[in-house]
């Protein structure tokens, strides 16, 4: 009975003990998995968000070519602590290789690194299809142990080679191509830390807003077991929004053929620049906006900086004689004009030469003596005559005829001393005197000094682009339209285009009609002659001003020709200014418009019927 009970209590003692071990194996392994989790394991968050970072709009010509876009660039780095000195080599040649960064660059930034071991960025302008390359290696050096896993903080953490977005960058595909009418950026950091860009001239700076009006993608959810986002009802799911595009009304090809011509002709002219530009006369639709002073966006030096202006809108000058058929269309408009009125020509001093020409003209005004350039083989001008011939004396003489406040009112109303609307920024207005001065005298009705001078494009200064204005009106029956260079803007892939809305009228229908036809006159008989086409309908007007600067005449010129071309379905008004062409030596009468801005004009029309812009009629044929 009692050995029994000893087996008994032997089996019972050795049940305990065992009991007691397996009790104690359970708390270690338990003691052991919650260190392991909280130490070693270092196990992620269970959240996960990720972000696709959006980027700037595109810059778009109207034949569908990309001439800004921006792009993702990413940061490529490593940590030096975790790189196997052994295989630093290996790692150097891989990454050298598939960033296509040389070699040399690449070693002396991770030798430099293992002076001072940490955190090494190895560059941070990788393109996307660099650093889809580079993760793809990443995961090969890990497999290669090229970079080893290191004890942190108790448990062991392992880092390779890290790609990450890193900001945007833009790309300018045709380099000067439409500079500086474009612009420029600068780049800044934001406050996430990414590159960001902000435009600073031209096209970038006006909508600038518009382009970086733009949304990051998000996604973020519960992390799976293999680290990716689990996605369900409570998942983030914002999709990336980048920039609004700009489309223009300016095609690639057109510009781009205008741009090549200006550059041969400012080596030819020896000029300091030549500005073009072709729009639309109903619509003010600008089809071309060129300098020959252009400069790559992405890459600008010292010597670019006098072309970074868009001097169509910002440089003010005296327009000179293109301003009379505005001066003269004032006159008209107020029918202050006489069917076949005569006016004298003040060219009765000294005999005619063996042309039967008479001595240029001179007026007496005030302290001054004004003179005409061309020589008439009569005393008594007819309106035709003083317009294609541009007579100084003749225009001074129909300007009196109005009073302070007209004259005034009415070159404020063709735009001057008004910015043009142009969607450009920074458009300078001009200068012109007050409505006062060209009042003085009109009680005595004597002859005004300030409106004699503007009306042959003197004592005020405008830009390019407000004559342009201003002759679109002749070529749209006496109503004015406002520049505009952007066709729409899309937003998310959806268009938004404003109305084109009926131009002001400035002038009467048949006072405009009637400058038409003197401009068409011009260049049949006129300064304009080397412009005609066959088949086209061309008017228009030269002009030759001195440039200007400290309140002296420079012996320096401004040379201008503005005027339309018309083939029947088609209507384009068309300036061109050549700054300082030579003067002097053997090419000194490249001054004047008629051998530089001219033949430029020409040149442009040719280029608009070879691009099929125009098309010639045999009907329409200049008189030669």
């Amino acid at each position: 009975m009692s050995s029994k009970l000893n087996e008994n209590d032997n089996k019972i003692k050795k049940i305990v003990i065992l009991f007691f071990f397996i009790l104690f194996l359970i708390i270690i392994l338990i003691v052991s998995v919650y260190f392991t989790i909280n130490k070693d394991r270092n196990l992620p968050s269970l959240e996960i968000s990720k972000k696709e970072l959006s980027v700037r709009g595109e810059i778009i010509s109207a034949d569908n070519f990309k001439i800004t876009t921006s792009k993702k660039i990413y940061k490529a780095s490593i940590d030096s602590r975790y790189l196997d000195k052994n295989k630093k080599e290996l790692f150097i040649k891989l990454f050298s290789i598939y960033s296509n960064i040389p070699y040399k660059k690449v070693e002396e930034k991770v030798n430099e690194s293992f002076s001072n071991p940490g955190y090494l960025v190895l560059s941070y302008n990788i393109d996307s299809k660099t650093a889809k390359n580079l993760n793809e290696l990443g995961f090969k050096l890990r497999k290669l142990g090229v970079f080893k896993a290191r004890k942190v903080d108790g448990g062991r953490v392992l880092r390779g080679l890290s790609i990450v977005e890193s900001g945007e960058k833009r790309i300018y595909s045709y380099e000067d191509t439409l500079t500086p009418v474009v612009g420029y950026i600068r780049k800044y950091e934001s406050e996430n830390g990414k590159t960001k860009v902000k435009g600073i001239k031209g096209l970038e700076r006006k909508f600038d807003d518009l382009l970086n009006n733009s949304k990051d993608g998000v996604l973020s959810g519960n992390r799976d077991v293999l680290s990716y986002i689990s996605f369900n009802k409570d998942s983030t799911i914002k999709k990336r929004v980048d920039g609004a595009n700009l489309v223009l009304n300016i095609p690639l090809k057109l510009q781009k053929n205008n741009e090549s011509i200006l550059d041969r002709y400012k080596q030819k002219l020896g000029a300091e620049e030549i500005i073009v530009s072709v729009m639309d006369s109903k619509t003010g639709e600008i089809l071309s906006l060129a300098s020959s002073n252009r400069f790559n966006p992405e890459r600008i030096f010292q010597k670019d900086i006098p072309s970074l202006n868009v001097n169509a809108i910002e440089y003010q000058y005296e327009p000179g004689s293109v301003i009379k058929p505005v001066a003269i269309a004032l006159v008209l408009d107020k029918n202050r004009v006489k069917k076949d009125e005569l006016f004298f020509a003040h060219n009765t001093k000294g005999k005619p030469n063996q042309k039967g020409e008479y001595p240029k003209g001179r007026y007496k005004l005030d302290r001054f003596s004004i003179k005409d350039d061309h020589r008439f083989k009569k005393h008594y001008l007819t309106l035709d005559d003083i317009f294609i011939f541009s007579s100084n004396i003749g225009t001074l003489q129909l300007a009196q005829r109005l009073s302070g406040p007209e004259f005034f009112e009415g070159m404020k109303r063709f735009g001057f001393t008004r910015k043009t609307g142009i969607d450009l920024p920074y458009e300078k207005v001009g200068v012109m005197p007050k409505v006062w001065q060209f009042s003085a005298n009109d009680k005595e009705k004597e002859d005004n000094v300030f409106k004699a001078t503007v009306s042959y494009g003197q004592g005020m200064t405008s830009t390019f682009m407000q004559v342009m204005k201003a002759y679109s009106i002749f070529n749209n029956g006496g109503k004015s339209v406002t520049p505009k260079i952007v066709s729409h803007i899309e937003v998310d892939n959806e268009k938004f285009k404003k109305d084109i809305l009926e131009g002001e009228r400035i002038i009467k229908e048949s006072t405009a009609n009637e400058i038409k036809r003197m401009l068409v006159k011009t260049v049949e008989k006129g300064t304009g002659r080397a412009a005609q086409v066959e088949g086209l309908e061309i008017g228009g007007k030269t002009g030759t001003a001195q440039i200007a600067r400290g309140g002296k005449y420079l012996k320096k010129y401004i040379s201008s020709f503005f005027g339309f071309v018309n083939d029947g379905n088609n209507t384009y008004t068309i300036g061109v200014t050549v700054v300082d062409p030579i003067s002097t030596g053997q090419y000194w009468y490249y001054h004047y418009a008629a051998w530089s801005a001219v033949p430029v004009f020409k040149e442009i029309v040719n280029n608009l019927v070879k691009l099929n812009y125009l098309t010639p009629k045999k009907d329409i044929i200049s008189e030669k």
